[in-house]
């Protein structure tokens, strides 16, 4: 080890990186630190966090670079970090174990004190480096600790056992005799009603998070209950009163776009700054597909700042997407966001001013740490009629206030930018912009969609298997369940945009892979592959977290593979893994909105649309299967052109000049229509009826 660093100044994670400086003896998660805590009898302390996480970094000034702490963690400890991003199978392990020891969900940084052989006696997350607000110091946690474990080896041991035993009974096995019905559909629905916030939208009290997977669920209830004639208007107040009080709130930003990770309050006013891709990508999606349903003004515009903000700043030059951008500048949450009153004055003219203040609360009380941070306070109409100007006008000073603001914002410090590339996310971002592009038809968000795809392809997709994280010009670890489901996912979102021959077949390398090296026999799939390193526990989790479930991801994808190729082996998978999740989804709905989703496309199977048409025509037979929002409705357009199509793809052929439509539901196959008005028409009425 050099002076002044530590072993992980030979990392390329951004956030070991941050602590290769760090007094610690800090190892990264391997066999030179197992080894080193079994020889020695030592306990391990584990800390796993992120590089945009703000309590990380807190925890980091107070205590990881304190010289008398360090020498105490050196002294009692073999002391591992762990990038989340990096190693979720690790994170998703230890914070369970939190879970259970504790009897309260876990967060980051996560601090997790283990026997040599990886067993967890102790956890907690964020310890202050003074005792206080009934919270141990640092210091004493990490002194009674080592005397715990050197004299109550034994309870500590009985402990261990229990802890194996309650982490296993949380994998789910298959229930053949199961009668998979609608009712945790409807169960997801009557809880999300109790634990939304009438007042303020969105679901319960802060931190508030968005929730994607939730307002997707109501979206789709919806539209179900359309279908069947007993519309549920109750689920659409629901979801449409939860999009706009995030679209005008502030964990949305207002200048330069995109979504914040979460709400420090129920209001959605003041974000915890830090924005993460897969929130942004999903909720890029989600508006997309709501504006569809509703054609509302504000819903686009939120894709389009989102989109415009994603490929400006998120987008890296060889087409990777990267993972977050901090919440910290100057060393200080917040900084780059906010304004004083003398700085907006300073640049903006008087009708600009006038209008931003009103628009954004600027005349109100300063809300974040005597500074302003915007967030929608009155509408243009609003103040059109309070300053008794034109809306027009209104609006051209909103527009051209705003960018002065968001160009000079451009000239202070930045928070850091992870540029991390993590598989999983890129596939939540990778489809979030093929659906924007595709309902907005939008070539350019397409285009960059692709260059995420071909990124990884390049990259991340070695010897016929995915790497989970490129940082550093390096692509490192075996990639996880989510990795293969969420891409898999987002090439079929992708073909659904713009037709390419090499994506399929990815998607179908994806899901023979997907099969071969994850699923249970038992049902559903394990978040690590066979070959995986050994480690305590092999989860197979279901519950969506900040993303969707790994297991809801591979059974909503493989299904609509199924169903587009015709093969009955990827229908079986998911079958079996709804099987497998049967018990959890029906006892928690709520929290299942990804596996739920692969329910409601097993109970009532979707509608697959093939065109084959050439050039120009099949843009127009694309645009006229594209008008209505249909969640269940899969469309595909590929030039009449394309030759040797996998599955039944193969049949769908018209030669160099016919156009045709093949609609397939639920495995049986419609006549097939020969006109674009044929097959709108028939569309049409199935979305009246």
């Amino acid at each position: 080890m050099s002076e002044g660093r530590n072993r992980l100044a030979n990392e390329t994670s951004p956030y070991l990186l941050q602590h290769a400086h760090n007094p610690v003896d800090w190892y990264p998660w391997g066999k030179e630190a197992l080894t080193r805590a079994v020889k020695e009898d030592k306990p391990i302390l584990l800390s796993i966090g992120y590089s945009a996480c703000h309590w990380c970094h807190v925890m980091a000034r107070e205590s990881f670079e304190d010289d008398e702490t360090a020498a105490l963690m050196n002294g009692e400890f073999v002391n591992i970090k762990v990038d989340r991003e990096e190693r979720p199978d690790l994170d998703k392990i230890y914070q369970l174990a939190h879970q259970l020891l504790a009897q309260r969900p876990g967060g980051w940084p996560l601090t997790v004190f283990l026997t040599p052989q990886q067993l967890p006696f102790f956890a907690g997350t964020y310890f202050p480096a003074a005792h206080g607000d009934n919270m141990p110091s640092f210091r004493e946690v990490l002194q009674n600790i080592a005397a715990a474990y050197r004299e109550q080896g034994e309870a500590i041991a009985e402990q261990n056992q229990a802890l194996l035993e309650a982490m296993e009974n949380t994998v789910p096995q298959t229930d053949d005799a199961v009668e998979m019905g609608p009712s945790p559909l409807d169960a997801s629905r009557r809880e999300m009603e109790t634990q939304f916030d009438s007042r303020f939208g969105g679901f319960g009290q802060a931190p508030k998070f968005p929730h994607p997977t939730r307002i997707e669920r109501l979206l789709r209830h919806w539209q179900h209950t359309r279908e069947l004639g007993h519309e549920d208007k109750r689920a659409l107040e629901l979801a449409l009163a939860s999009l706009h009080a995030m679209a005008s709130g502030g964990i949305f930003d207002q200048i330069g776009g995109g979504f914040c990770r979460y709400s420090t309050d129920d209001a959605w006013r003041v974000p915890h700054f830090e924005k993460m891709l897969y929130d942004n990508g999903q909720l890029l999606g989600l508006y997309s597909e709501a504006w569809l349903a509703m054609s509302d003004p504000v819903f686009a515009r939120i894709v389009h700042e989102t989109a415009g903000w994603l490929m400006r700043e998120m987008q890296g030059p060889e087409g990777g997407y990267y993972s977050a951008q901090g919440a910290d500048s100057e060393g200080k949450e917040g900084r780059f966001y906010v304004w004083s009153p003398q700085q907006v004055e300073a640049l903006l003219g008087d009708d600009e001013t006038r209008v931003i203040r009103l628009h954004y609360g600027f005349d109100h009380e300063p809300n974040f740490q005597a500074h302003w941070y915007p967030h929608i306070y009155q509408s243009l109409e609003e103040i059109a009629e309070a300053l008794e100007m034109p809306p027009r006008q209104v609006r051209e000073c909103l527009d051209s206030g705003r960018e002065r603001l968001r160009q000079a914002r451009e000239l202070r410090p930045r928070p850091a930018t992870d540029t991390k590339v993590i598989t999983a996310w890129n596939g939540l971002m990778i489809k979030g912009m093929a659906t924007a592009g595709r309902i907005f038809e939008r070539e350019d968000y397409i285009d960059s969609a692709q260059r995420a795809v071909d990124f990884i392809r390049q990259h991340l997709w070695q010897r016929g298997r995915l790497l989970s994280v490129y940082s550093n010009g390096q692509a490192r670890q075996p990639a996880y369940l989510d990795d293969y489901a969420l891409l898999l996912d987002a090439l079929l979102s992708l073909l659904q945009a713009r037709w390419r021959r090499e994506d399929c077949n990815f998607a179908i390398d994806l899901a023979e892979t997907l099969l071969a090296q994850f699923e249970d026999i038992r049902g559903g799939f394990f978040y690590t592959a066979h070959d995986h390193e050994p480690l305590i526990h092999r989860p197979k989790p279901t519950l969506d977290e900040a993303i969707p479930s790994a297991n809801g991801a591979a059974a909503i994808a493989l299904q609509r593979l199924g169903h587009l190729l015709g093969e009955q082996r990827y229908l079986e998978a998911a079958e079996r893994t709804l099987r497998a999740s049967w018990t959890p989804m029906s006892h928690l709905a709520d929290q299942h909105s990804a596996l739920l989703t692969a329910l409601e496309e097993w109970l009532y199977p979707p509608r697959t649309i093939i065109i084959r048409a050439p050039g120009r025509e099949l843009h127009q037979w694309h645009e006229s299967a594209n008008r209505h929002y249909a969640p269940r409705q899969f469309v595909y357009a590929i030039d009449s052109s394309e030759k040797e199509l996998p599955g039944q793809l193969a049949h769908k052929d018209t030669g160099e000049t016919g156009a045709c439509a093949w609609i397939c539901e639920g495995g049986h196959h419609l006549t097939p229509f020969s006109t674009r008005d044929e097959l709108q028409s028939h569309l049409e009425s199935e979305t009246e009826s």
